[in-house]
């Protein structure tokens, strides 16, 4: 009895030790992940990683995201982030912040939190808190027109609440819970600008991480239709880049227009990007005259930017030892926190990424010369011809925007998977609005009738396009149904690109050896 109570009691031991040597693998396997700041205490880096881990589509077998459980998370971080006694120490709460916010014509939009001064906290802690900021700023828009139901803990869409503000409540799915009623409601989650506005009126935040607060904070706006809002904010966002820039640097935007100059000699990166958003906010809105020429401008500077620094390769690859050595060293050490990513106030490189986004910019600016064309029904043939000859301006540039997206990301490296994504949501968005001109110019042209007796028309020039022989062009039997088939042939080989990306981008990101997390 005794010697079975011994391996009664080893056997014990091995299970408890082989169990905890699980759960600290795991602990490490996500830290390299998702790496968080080092002075922050061991249940506040749990929190954060246990966010971004339940963020990810992939974390459960269905593939839906339980943001109600993501808001949790990141609001408990926040909460113990701001605790004096916990991760809060020497935090100083700003008073001035209401008029900061009227400054800029927000009054309206009702921000009444307070923000912070976390200067005298570490360039890590600060970055931790602000990727805690916007990670609950986006579980706050997931969850925008929630309600929590206190009498069972559970959050739904408003939409199926039974209540005077909701007098027809949409049934719930077969199978679900039923639906909560309004007086065991509240709201599911602190409005998103609680979060945005925080990062905005609170001091020690680099210019690049209020900026992409601000633009975050439009496109939400945007969503929701406060057209008016969100342009005060991407106008915000342009402010906090202009503002930032060295001492001495002028005439660099017209803050009236959102243009830069073409004179301008320190272009910063997040010049580029408040300018850019701005830009697509005027696109969305059909502001298309006051677009067109701040995403030139923009292209134009980028254009202008020097290539970056290639180091020459080693010229001896390392021994076997060496990499064992390296290997080991990874294994067994820690990696320390990501270095500070740039503030954004510098003048960028044309690295790949933004080759990509260049080809982006010129996908909107096809965009839009497409569809300031004229109506479908041409009283003459001439006019006729003068929307075709934007058209084919139009498709000019989505051409090459899908070439440039295509070929930079055939040659991306494998491990920026930032970069590898933007591309692909140029590349697909672009084959989308091809084929779309495409159909579109197949459509016009088959209306198009040619008069008996019209005098032909000159040759005409296009500032985008150059000249052409729009006649030629007119009457070229069965281009565009030979084009409309090119179209689709590409697009089956963009399919099996992007397909072959999603398949890179889960390989790496399921990989413990997979980019690092890195908050900017």
């Amino acid at each position: 009895m005794k010697q079975f109570l011994k391996y009664l009691f080893y056997v014990h031991v091995g299970l408890v030790s082989l169990g905890l040597l699980v759960v600290l693998i795991s602990i490490e396997v996500y830290e390299r992940k998702y790496q968080t700041p080092p002075e922050w205490t061991f249940k506040s880096r749990n929190i954060y990683r246990a966010a971004r881990k339940i963020e990810e589509p992939d974390y459960s077998a269905s593939g839906i995201v339980e943001w109600p459980d993501i808001d949790n998370n990141y609001t408990s971080l926040l909460s113990r982030l701001e605790d004096p006694d916990f991760d809060g120490a020497d935090l100083v709460l700003l008073r001035n912040d209401q008029e900061r916010v009227w400054v800029f014509g927000l009054k309206k939009l009702g921000f009444t939190r307070k923000g912070l001064d976390v200067s005298v906290k570490s360039e890590a802690w600060r970055r931790g808190y602000y990727s805690a900021l916007m990670g609950a700023a986006r579980a706050a828009e997931h969850l925008d027109g929630w309600v929590f139901d206190r009498s069972r803990g559970m959050s739904c869409p408003k939409e199926y609440m039974i209540g005077p503000s909701n007098p027809r409540p949409k049934p719930v799915p077969y199978g679900a819970a039923k639906p909560p009623l309004e007086e065991n409601c509240d709201p599911a989650s602190e409005p998103p600008q609680t979060f945005y506005m925080k990062i905005l009126t609170s001091t020690g935040f680099t210019s690049g991480q209020r900026l992409h607060a601000a633009l975050a904070y439009g496109d939400f706006l945007d969503w929701k239709g406060l057209h008016e809002s969100a342009e005060d904010m991407y106008n915000w966002g342009l402010d906090i880049a202009v503002t930032a820039l060295p001492l001495g640097t002028s005439n660099v935007v017209d803050l009236q227009t959102g243009t830069i100059n073409g004179d301008a000699t320190y272009v910063s990166n997040n010049i580029l990007q408040a300018t850019n958003a701005l830009a697509t906010h005027h696109a969305r809105i059909g502001k298309l005259s006051h677009a067109l020429p701040m995403f030139i401008s923009n292209l134009r500077a980028r254009k202008q930017l020097s290539l970056p620094y290639v180091p020459e390769p080693p010229e001896d690859e390392p021994s076997r030892v060496q990499r064992f050595l390296s290997f080991a060293k990874w294994l067994l050490v820690s990696p320390s926190y990501p270095s500070p990513p740039p503030t954004g106030d510098e003048v960028p490189v044309r690295s790949r990424r933004a080759i990509c986004e260049e080809s982006a910019i010129m996908a909107h600016i096809g965009e839009i010369i497409f569809a300031s064309s004229q109506n479908d029904t041409q009283p003459s043939l001439a006019e006729g011809l003068g929307k075709f000859q934007k058209q084919q301006s139009g498709l000019g540039w989505t051409r090459d925007a899908v070439d440039i997206s295509e070929s930079t990301l055939s040659s991306m490296d494998l491990d920026d998977l930032d970069a590898r994504q933007t591309c692909a949501e140029c590349l697909r968005s672009g084959m989308d609005n091809w084929s779309t001109m495409v159909r579109k110019i197949l459509k016009d042209q088959q209306k198009m009738a040619v008069p008996p007796g019209e005098q032909k028309l000159k040759t005409r020039s296009s500032w985008f396009w150059g000249g052409q022989n729009l006649e030629a062009a007119e009457h070229d039997e069965g281009r565009w149904e030979r084009e409309l088939q090119l179209v689709n042939e590409r697009m089956d080989h963009i399919q099996g690109l992007l397909s072959k990306e999603e398949a890179i981008k889960k390989a790496r990101s399921a990989s413990i050896l997979g980019s690092r997390t890195i908050f900017s």
